[in-house]
């Protein structure tokens, strides 16, 4: 089908035309709370006179358009499938596409370089209309890439950025998470912490590398590190016997996933050492997992499917013309069980 010539009026017209902000204008035609049913039926009302249509829609139709997101995950393929996190961000993802009828494309990238590629490939296809993105870097690419496509996004877990305003940011404050671990570890007098963290180069992973060093240094703690890992449980127990062999160990062990907890604790087992009375342990996600060990993990939790479901939204205002924003989901909070104690 050829083009008509005429454009397809966005969000900004509605906005402009019934004189409210486009934030208004998303929030009305998304059926989402945050105004008034007077300026609803207003933007329904001048979105008819317009003929504006949701532009998935609207690019399926002219046969332009996919009517599917995006989803690329740049992580070592051995470590996704115990990754409780992942299973329940596309939980909510999903959840939320299936009411627009919207499909997912998944793909695992070897690496950045190789992510890039597929978002080149997919835009040039015309095989997505957006795309999510998680695991942001200290020194991304990505967000200069999918401005220059012009490739609706998403980032998942990444810090507001102003310099690419045409992206949404989806982000948890892991600063707040880390410095109530470590507040609650201190408390139960540990002195020597180990925070065996996930894959170097993380924002989110640096981000609780620099707090865990920041709260350290603010109470005059010199035995508490962070050592990098895969994520995966081979490595985190490996890190785990690494560290409990030394003369002094640590007597409290912070760990980036629940996979890598519960490895953790099986290997300080075998070690002889007992949980909490030796070392404390303490999970960075919450999962059935958690609760399926002895002892029961005490866990920074936070509700993964909402912060999917929420990245979701997000990516259909931006389909539909709405404005880019930054929205922050509640910072993980501390659940205690079993598995801390004092040192």
């Amino acid at each position: 089908m050829g083009s008509t010539g005429r454009r397809r009026p966005t969000m900004k017209d509605i906005a402009r035309r019934a004189g409210v902000s486009e934030s208004a204008v998303s929030f009305a035609l998304n059926g989402r709370p945050g105004v008034s049913e007077v300026t609803r039926a207003r933007v329904h009302r001048v979105a008819e006179q317009l003929g504006w249509r949701p532009s998935t829609a609207a690019r399926q139709l002219s046969g332009e358009g996919t009517a599917t997101v995006g989803f690329v995950l740049a992580r070592p393929a051995g470590t996704l499938g115990v990754d409780s996190f992942f299973l329940q961000l596309v939980s909510g993802i999903q959840e939320v596409l299936a009411e627009r009828h919207l499909g997912l494309l998944f793909q695992i990238a070897q690496d950045i370089p190789d992510e890039c590629a597929v978002y080149r490939r997919w835009w040039a296809e015309h095989r997505v209309d957006g795309v999510l993105v998680v695991d942001p870097r200290t020194d991304d690419p990505r967000p200069a890439l999918l401005d220059e496509l012009g490739l609706p996004a998403v980032v998942i877990g990444g810090t507001p950025d102003d310099r690419h305003p045409h992206l949404s940011t989806v982000w948890a404050d892991d600063a707040a998470g880390m410095a109530s671990a470590v507040d609650r570890l201190h408390a139960l007098g540990h002195r020597r912490i180990v925070h065996i963290a996930g894959l170097p180069g993380l924002a989110h992973t640096e981000r609780r590398i620099r707090t865990l060093r920041a709260e350290a240094e603010r109470r005059g703690l010199t035995e508490v590190e962070s050592v990098t890992t895969d994520y995966s449980d081979a490595e985190g127990a490996a890190v785990t016997r690494r560290v409990l062999e030394r003369p002094t160990p640590p007597t409290a062990l912070i760990y980036d996933n629940d996979v890598m907890a519960v490895a953790g604790i099986a290997a300080a087992t075998e070690l002889g050492r007992r949980v909490p009375d030796d070392v404390s342990v303490v999970s960075w996600e919450d999962s059935a997992l958690c609760r399926m060990v002895k002892p029961w993990l005490s866990a920074l939790s936070r509700d993964s499917v909402e912060f999917g479901r929420t990245a979701a939204r997000e990516l259909l205002t931006l389909l539909d013309g709405g404005p880019a924003r930054t929205v922050r989901v509640p910072v993980p909070h501390l659940t205690e069980r079993d598995s801390t104690g004092p040192a």
